[in-house]
């Protein structure tokens, strides 16, 4: 068991992505709105900041079109999220990208202890596993469970639900208890989604105050607080 400051106790951790190990928003920020040009539809950050941050590509979609009163069928809604996605990559190898301070660290002394780790995000398997690699951290992560697996996206529990099923089911002995796997999030409605899904939560503030992310059980303002953490 890993005892975190704060004496926040955990058999296993489950990581969000984009806003918790690397800030890509900005950069999906760009590649929604590049899509969404050809449509004569955008969104301002604000707006991406306050509505769309918590969705997965597929909801965004939908809450764009439907925002300014227009549908989008099933098959146009699969080529916008292809189009994204491949913006999205022309933006990563253009730009770069840059884990948050301590992440890398954390995760990497979190599998040397041999705590189960997953991450449950809203985001593309395509645009996940590059980062991973690229940051050398894919081989910690004994589950990943992205927007391909779910049907919804957060704040309904669905993804975290899979996740803590999946590495319940590789980690039998010992076994993990759901109420003693953290959930590492940065938006309201990635704490919603876990805490549905009967899991703790800790917040990092690196896309929301303290005060807007006030439902989780712990709050850091970088992961970097949770590195000193001691095993049991």
């Amino acid at each position: 068991m890993v005892v975190f400051p704060g004496d926040l106790r955990a058999d296993a951790v489950i990581f969000d992505f984009d806003g918790v190990i690397v800030d890509t928003e900005p950069l999906h920020y760009q590649a929604f709105q590049k899509v969404l040009k050809q449509f004569g539809l955008s969104f301002s950050w604000q707006e991406y900041v306050d509505i769309y941050m918590g969705f997965d590509d597929r909801d965004a979609f939908i809450e764009a079109f439907t925002a300014k009163g227009k549908t989008v069928a099933p098959s146009e809604l699969h080529d916008l999220i292809d189009r994204k996605a491949r913006c999205f990559q022309h933006i990563i190898r253009d730009d770069g990208v840059t884990a948050y301070p301590g992440v890398v660290d954390l995760i990497t002394k979190l599998h040397h202890e041999r705590v189960p780790l997953a991450i449950s995000s809203g985001a593309l398997r395509s645009d996940i596993t590059p980062i991973l690699e690229t940051l050398h951290i894919g081989d910690c992560f004994d589950i990943i469970v992205t927007a391909d697996d779910v049907a919804k996206s957060k704040p309904d529990p669905a993804c975290y639900r899979l996740a803590f099923e999946k590495l319940s089911a590789r980690n039998r002995s010992p076994a993990i208890s759901l109420s003693r796997t953290i959930a590492i999030e940065d938006t309201p409605a990635g704490i919603t989604s876990a805490k549905a899904a009967g899991l703790q939560v800790v917040a990092v503030t690196n896309s929301y105050s303290r005060g807007i992310v006030s439902e989780a059980a712990g709050i850091v303002s970088s992961l970097e607080e949770l590195i000193n953490f001691t095993v049991e």
